[in-house]
């Protein structure tokens, strides 16, 4: 097949794992081979995880909302259309410290494996330094505790 539709009204959404951040893997549902696409939807007072990759690229681009992201110690303010190019063994982490969502656009290639609920604890701690969920000081520091 030389291409492939997902019109947004049949994208599966669900929230990640670890933070709870509501998403759509992209990637997945187009049966997207070389690269890993994710749309983000980042309500207030959420966060991604704080995280690096061995070999993924990512490029973030804000598509709506203001964002906010720390890479390595260094903190960027990103408006709607910036984009933002992560190499892979750089720590970063989007959050949301407004009253309105951002939604983000993540591509990342080569995609890794990124199931947490199926990685060994070695995985995670490598992947995730801090844990698969610290949040950022703006958001209180600590570790997210989702909801029952």
């Amino acid at each position: 097949m030389a291409h492939r539709v997902l019109r947004a009204a049949d994208a599966f959404w669900r929230e990640s794992n670890q933070m709870r951040v509501l998403n759509t893997d992209l990637a997945k549902q187009l049966e997207a081979e070389r690269l890993g696409a994710r749309l983000w939807r980042l309500r207030p007072g959420q966060a991604s995880t704080r995280h690096h990759h061995q070999a993924e690229e990512e490029l973030y681009v804000l598509l709506d909302g203001r964002g906010r992201v720390r890479v390595g110690e260094e903190l960027l303010e990103l408006g709607p259309l910036d984009a933002l190019l992560v190499e892979p063994d750089t720590v970063r982490q989007v959050f949301n410290d407004t009253d309105e969502e951002a939604l983000w656009l993540v591509v990342g290639a080569p995609p890794e494996f990124a199931n947490t609920l199926e990685m060994t604890e070695e995985q995670l701690r490598h992947l995730y330094p801090d844990g698969p969920r610290a949040l950022p000081p703006e958001l209180g520091g600590g570790e997210f505790e989702p909801p029952d």
